[in-house]
């Protein structure tokens, strides 16, 4: 059960209702309430669990949950007297099964006192403005958006509708679609790296680009999104960025892309839609990363990567031919050396 100090839990609900909610095919008694939902190991009898990796087979047959999402195939490993949904997707099916349990809190609608707010701004009906938060002169922001304290909101940025934005974050020179969700500690905008070299020194280029973020969008905490420096970094409907995630200026982030945590993207490259990119992986950049493209965590890519291929390692290659220099050299290692050696 989750710590009631930070969440609340609605319900209980039917198994036929969670049946309905999940899209899962129902095998027990339907007017069984659930309360709530459990892992395997610590599920009770008024809790709903899941199986979505054949290696938890064991726990699942161990558990003592009253109900349990699984793929029809495994139906017949559950213990006696556990109700099931029967899904194809069964972490899909939890994860709307759990929405149900823990739906996102409502917008309490308030602005608080020690927010300044500048007098041009427009703030939508039913936002909710924290203690300290500071929105700037024409910053536009949407009905039923969140803004946490200590939020800083430049000139001149928009933020569109249902987006809820984190503690400490900062907003400039971008324009924010609707129900993205920024995470504490987000900086978007700022300048981009952006200089040449002289013989006198560094001499700083204009940064005169923004940030344009889709809808949906979801970037985590303390992630950092430079503004263009002429045409503008763009970030795709959908798009899921984990923590301490940096992009460059005038990347081109897709539809969809998941970008997860350390991992980078250097200026000027464009991913496509659908990109996956692993945990501290880096691209260089003026890349191009083709629609549906995998980058392997800790893989450093230098050159551009064709749809739909999965690439690993630094440089980064086809996976299938990392894995290939990989078989060799542990074959080279355990070969016995020859005694002259």
């Amino acid at each position: 059960m989750a710590d009631p100090r930070f969440f609340e839990v609605a319900g209980p609900f039917s198994l036929t209702t969670l049946a309905e909610i999940s899209g899962a095919e129902l095998a027990g008694d339907g007017e069984r309430m659930i309360a709530d939902v459990a892992p395997l190991e610590s599920a009770g009898a008024e809790q709903i669990s899941f199986l979505d990796n054949k290696r938890y087979v064991a726990a699942f047959q161990a558990s003592g949950a009253g109900a349990c999402i699984v793929q029809p195939a495994l139906a017949e490993r559950a213990p006696e007297g556990m109700a099931l949904l029967l899904s194809d997707n069964p972490y899909k099916a939890y994860a709307l099964v759990a929405q149900a349990f823990y739906p996102e809190p409502d917008v309490a609608a308030a602005i608080h006192e020690s927010a300044v707010i500048d007098p041009s701004a427009t703030i939508g009906a039913g936002t909710a403005i924290g203690p300290y938060a500071v929105v700037g002169p024409e910053v536009e922001i949407g009905a039923g958006c969140e803004i946490g304290p200590h939020v800083v909101i430049e000139q001149g940025v928009r933020v569109g509708a249902g987006t809820r934005i984190g503690p400490g974050a900062s907003l400039s020179h971008c324009l924010i679609g609707e129900r993205c969700r920024l995470h504490a500690g987000v900086r978007i905008g700022n300048r981009g790296f952006g200089f040449t070299l002289d013989p006198q020194g560094y001499m700083d280029v204009p940064q005169i680009g923004r940030v344009l973020v889709g809808d949906n969008v979801e970037v985590g905490a303390n992630s950092t999104i430079d503004r263009g420096a002429g045409p503008d970094t763009v970030i795709g409907s959908g798009a899921r960025i984990d923590n301490l995630i940096q992009i460059g200026h005038n990347v081109q982030i897709g539809k969809g892309c998941v970008l997860v945590a350390q991992s980078g993207v250097a200026g000027s490259s464009k991913l496509g839609d659908y990109v996956m990119v692993g945990a501290q992986g880096g691209i260089a950049g003026h890349l191009t990363i083709g629609k549906g493209a995998q980058i392997a965590a800790q893989s450093g890519v230098m050159r551009d990567v064709p749809e739909g291929l999965a690439v690993c390692g630094a440089p980064a290659i086809p996976i299938k031919e990392f894995f290939r220099l990989v078989s060799i050299w542990h074959k080279q290692i355990r070969a016995p050396r020859k005694s002259n050696e």
